[in-house]
Formats: C-alpha cells, sequence, structure tokens
C-alpha cells in the first residue's frame, strides 16, 4: 500500500494508537520473560509471573521418577526453617538461606560455589521476627540478584560477583518492620513489602528501580486514600453483587480513631504479575491487635486482595475476604492467575487459597467475586460467604469478638496459621486443577488487652493448636482443587501439615515436601498414587522445583525445619502456648526430624 502526504501522517498516527492499544508489547521485562520462558531454568520464585509452579520439563515422568536418586548436596551453614527455593539461570544456581541470608552463585557443572554473600547484620532483628528467621527467597532480572534481607535492607547484587550494586532501606527493624518475603521484578521495577503485624506494623507495598534502587512508589494497605494510592471513584469493590467503587475514606472509616496507624495489613507473601493488563496482585495480613475488641470495625483494608498498576501503584480493585478479623487469618498467600472455565464459561482468573479456609476465584480483570467456597471441611467459624455481599457468615460460637476478651473460644477450625499458609499451591494446565499443600489444624483463642508500644510485640492473645476433630491425628491434606465450581477433587492425607510448595510438570507429575522431611511425588491424575518419597535430612518447608543441566532434569528442594509450624524446633521453644501457639499442636513432630539446612537434588540415574 502506498501512502503519501497528509494520509502518511494519519496512518503513522493510527498505528501508534493501535500499538499503544496492545499493552503485552512493551510490558513485563525482558530479560525475566526470556528466562521463564526457557524451561531449562527455574528462574522466578514460582516459576513465572503467574505463579503457577508448572514446568514443562519431562524427562522424569510418572514411568521413572520412581528411580530418582540423590544426584547431589548443598549445606547452607545455617540451622532456621528454609522456605522458598534456589533460582537457576542458564547454569548458575542463586541460593538463600534464612538470616542472616547468605547468597550463594553455584556454577551446576561443578557445583562449586563461584561467590558467596553474607551480610552483617544486628542479631537484635531475630527477636524481631515472629514466626522464625525464614526468607522465601531471590529475585534475578538483568544480570542482578535481589535480596530482601531480614533487617528489611533491599540489595541487588552482581550476579557474575556478588558485590552489592546498590541497597535501601525498606523499614525499621527496631519498631518491628523486618521481612521475610521474596523480592518480585515486574517490568522496570523490583517489588518488595514488610512484615512485623505482630508489631503493629502499618503495612505497605513497595516498587523500586531495578537500576539504582530509588523508590518509584510506595502503598499503604490502610490509612487515607492518598496514601494507599487509591482513588475513591476508580478503585473497585465486590458489594452488592457488583462492583462498585469503594468511595471517600474507605479504609478511614472502619476503623476507630487513629488506630490504622498501628493497624498491621503487612505484605510478606507472593506477588503475581499480568503484563496484559498491567496489574499486580498480592494480598495483605491480618489487623492489629489479635483482640478483635480492642479495633471495632471491618479493619479495611487488611485481609484483602488487592489489584495495582505496576507503573504508578494505583489501586484498581480490593477485596476484603475477612473483615474485622477475630482469628489472625493472614490473607498473604498467594494469587494465582490461570486462564479456566468458571460455571462453563471461560475466565481470566486469579484463585487464592486463604488461610480463613476458603478458597476463592475472581475475575482478575474486573475483580468481581465469582467463587468462595470451603477447601478444608473441617471449616467451621464460618457456614458460607455471602456470594451478594462477599461477606463471611460467622459462626457467633467461634466469634472471638463476641465471647470478649479473657474469654477462650475452643475449636475454631481453621487454627491461625490457617487452612494453608504461605506454602504455595501450583496449576496445571494439562489437568486445570490446583494442587494444594493445607493444614487440618484447630485452635482455642483467648484474647487479651494489650497497649501498642513501639518495638515490642502487639499480639494479645494466647492460642492452643491442635490436629482438627475426626481426622485420626492427621494434621494435612494434599488437594486437588477445582477453582470452576469450588470443589475437592482429591485428598491425599498427611501426618503433620503440607508446608512446602507443590510442584508440577509436564511429565505428568506432582510434588511436594512434609515437615517430617519426605519429597514426595504424585502422580498428578491420581495424588493417591504415590511414584517417589525421600526421607531429606531435616523437615521440608521449602519449595519443590526442577530445571535442566546439559540434558538432565533435576528436582531439587530445601529441608530445614521452622517456620511457624516448626518453630518451637527452630528457636528451642517448649511451652506448649509459645510459638503463638504452634509449639504444643507440632509437639510430636520433634520424634520424626531434626533442625538442619541444607539443599537436596534429585535426578534420574545414568
Amino acid at each position: 500500500m502506498q501512502v503519501t502526504g497528509h494520509s502518511k501522517w494519519r496512518f503513522l498516527r493510527h498505528l501508534g494508537l493501535a500499538l499503544l492499544a496492545v499493552p503485552a508489547l512493551a510490558l513485563a521485562n525482558a530479560d525475566v520473560e526470556k528466562n521463564i520462558a526457557n524451561s531449562k531454568n527455574w528462574a522466578m520464585q514460582a516459576g513465572d509471573m503467574f505463579n503457577q509452579r508448572y514446568s514443562k520439563l519431562n524427562q522424569i515422568n510418572t514411568g521413572n521418577v520412581g528411580k530418582m536418586q540423590v544426584a547431589w548436596t548443598f549445606s547452607t551453614g545455617v540451622l532456621r526453617g528454609h522456605e522458598g527455593s534456589p533460582l537457576v539461570i542458564d547454569g548458575t544456581m542463586y541460593l538463600h538461606s534464612p538470616f542472616p541470608n547468605k547468597v550463594f552463585a553455584i556454577d551446576l557443572d561443578s557445583q562449586r560455589i563461584l561467590w558467596k554473600y553474607e551480610p552483617k547484620q544486628d542479631p537484635a532483628v531475630i527477636p524481631q521476627m515472629c514466626c522464625d528467621t525464614v526468607n522465601r527467597g531471590l529475585a534475578y532480572a538483568e544480570g542482578k540478584v535481589f535480596l530482601q534481607q531480614a533487617d528489611s535492607t533491599l540489595v541487588a547484587l552482581d550476579a557474575k560477583s556478588g558485590k552489592v550494586i546498590w541497597s535501601v532501606k525498606n523499614g525499621d527493624p527496631k519498631l518491628g518492620a523486618v521481612n521475610t518475603n521474596a523480592p518480585h521484578v515486574f517490568k522496570d521495577k523490583v517489588i518488595t513489602g514488610i512484615s512485623g503485624g505482630e508489631w503493629g506494623v502499618r503495612g505497605f507495598i513497595a516498587a523500586y528501580n531495578i537500576n539504582d534502587g530509588k523508590l518509584a512508589w510506595k502503598g499503604y494497605s490502610v490509612g487515607p486514600d492518598a496514601e494507599m494510592l487509591m482513588d475513591p471513584a476508580t478503585t473497585m469493590t465486590w458489594t452488592d453483587g457488583k462492583m462498585a467503587p469503594v468511595g471517600k475514606d474507605s479504609s478511614l472509616k472502619t476503623w476507630q480513631g487513629d488506630q490504622w496507624k498501628t493497624g498491621g495489613g503487612t505484605t510478606w507473601g507472593w506477588y503475581s504479575y499480568d503484563k496484559a493488563l498491567n496489574l499486580m496482585y498480592y494480598g495483605t495480613g491480618n489487623p492489629s491487635t489479635w483482640n478483635p475488641s480492642q479495633r471495632p470495625g471491618d479493619n479495611k483494608w487488611s485481609m484483602t486482595i488487592w489489584a495495582r498498576d505496576v507503573d504508578s501503584g494505583k489501586v484498581k480493585w480490593v477485596y476484603q475476604m475477612t473483615p474485622f478479623d477475630e482469628w489472625d487469618f493472614d490473607g498473604i498467600n498467594e494469587m494465582i492467575l490461570a486462564d479456566i472455565n468458571v460455571k462453563g464459561k471461560p475466565t481470566k482468573a486469579l484463585v487464592h487459597f486463604d488461610r480463613n479456609g476458603f478458597g476463592y476465584t475472581l475475575d482478575r480483570v474486573t475483580g468481581e467475586l465469582l467463587v468462595a467456597e470451603k477447601y478444608d471441611p473441617a471449616v467451621n467459624w464460618a457456614t458460607k460467604v455471602d456470594m451478594k455481599s462477599g461477606r463471611p457468615q460467622v459462626v457467633s460460637k467461634y466469634s472471638t469478638a463476641q465471647n470478649g476478651p479473657d474469654v477462650n473460644t475452643k475449636g475454631i477450625c481453621p487454627a491461625a496459621l490457617g487452612s494453608k499458609d504461605q506454602q504455595p499451591a501450583a496449576f496445571d494446565p494439562e489437568t486445570k486443577l490446583f494442587y494444594v499443600p493445607t493444614n487440618h489444624v484447630c485452635m482455642d483463642y483467648e484474647p487479651f488487652k494489650v497497649e501498642y508500644t513501639a518495638g515490642q510485640p502487639y499480639v494479645g492473645a494466647t492460642l492452643s493448636m491442635y490436629p482438627a476433630p475426626n481426622s485420626h491425628g492427621g494434621m494435612g491434606n494434599y488437594i486437588t482443587w477445582d477453582a470452576g465450581t469450588g470443589k475437592i477433587v482429591q485428598s491425599h492425607s498427611e501426618k503433620f501439615s503440607v508446608w512446602s510448595g507443590a510442584l508440577n510438570t509436564a511429565g505428568g507429575i506432582s510434588c511436594y515436601g512434609t515437615l517430617e522431611g519426605y519429597l514426595k511425588c504424585v502422580d498428578k491424575k491420581d495424588i493417591n498414587k504415590e511414584l517417589f518419597k525421600f526421607k531429606t535430612p531435616s523437615g521440608i518447608i521449602g519449595n519443590v522445583f526442577t530445571y535442566e543441566q546439559k540434558g538432565k532434569q533435576y528436582i531439587g528442594v530445601f529441608s530445614g525445619i521452622g517456620g511457624w509450624a516448626g518453630i518451637g524446633m527452630a528457636a528451642g521453644l517448649e511451652k506448649p502456648q509459645d510459638g503463638l501457639g504452634a509449639v504444643g499442636g507440632y509437639a510430636e513432630l520433634a520424634k520424626y526430624t531434626d533442625l538442619g539446612g541444607s539443599l537436596t537434588v534429585f535426578a534420574l540415574p545414568n
């Protein structure tokens, strides 16, 4: 076609507008996308930006996974809880540890350490971390390795030398603002959150420029609209069966006085990103304190699913799962993005397995609530989620607020650590099912009055945990879930909570770890068909991952007992109500495993 003169100008103008209308052309991060497109790598903590934890590798499959042997191991030299997983980029593995947050670069041909980074952090950070000194992993982009240290320092390391390129302080650990989350790279930004809800820290999400570490934007979870980067007229939420604007002061109106300033809503979980929409998704944690009588109101926007624009941080939509949380049902678990049929309709979905025991399916474009059903039949604190209001229907018997402070409310299911904590689920695009590691645990919960003191715990409740009734002592299940209908498809019982991140592959397998220390792989079409089982040196709370090196597929996992479930062993606690109630619930775990800190990597024999 020949185009001249004014018609040429109009053609170019329309072409430019057309290109602007195709957001995927310019979005995401080219280096990250290149790395995750190569199945030989494990280039993000979840393997991709959708948090699906699925690999196209199939050399290890249902027919031969039972023959796997240990290929090599590596000790981090740290005896605390090992969460997350290493990254693998083009033949180099980047591996992290709990506090003091060591980072190793390992050559995968020789297993030789190329460099090691060990930050000098004040040990005073350790008692400021509520539930062990865990770290959930690294991020990688454009020749940089990103580490979020416990003391809140975000560091960019040179991937070839391990030298610090830049560092920035993300919070004040003296006030309890510490970090356990993995940073995530979306576009030209590295995104990180904050921990410390049990210290009255006011949660936020922050975006820093990859190249120089300068703060691009920061959005709080609670408080004034401007500080949350929330436009009251354009930010939408689910109400009365439809999406509607949140309205002015949507958070402030749900807190008494200035309570929002110590209101929690921290952001220590996992983040996902849809480049076509330029939206990132994440969850906010519990409101502070754990004594609900001290903070009447819905306490928005704690316990909420968020969709934010990555460039500006502006909020597109929010959905609060547990208004006026009375049980510490943190909402930080991962948001899995998947294109599935929901009640027969093709949907760009967001699927979230909340601590409160409900599995949610939302339209990730609009924020509409589509499905909300229990993914553990033991859940009893609410009968259901009312689909019109989006609110859980609370059973008064299990309401710690109605029963009041200094009253021990018994038999609440799930316990505060939830039907699932941060241990991430997997989505399999072949079976269209979600593979979910779960806890089958209940609790007694007694709130008490507590005064806020900066830098001191601000909990206000005593908890006791134990296996759910009629569970024959089993504290965990590995389940498959149909997010389109909100139904459990299969369930496989485990003695202890399944506190490991899942992995599915094109080889037909689904793998996870157990608190006793077993790596297990099952047939993803029949999860009760166990194909592989191996006892690693310590309990597994890390996430299973896979990679390929020189034509050979490997599957690996951290072992190192700890985290909330293992805090008794990790920190040497003995009283049943220590560790925010977890010590008594998992007392028997010490008969099956001990402290450790190592990576175990498996492969088929030559």
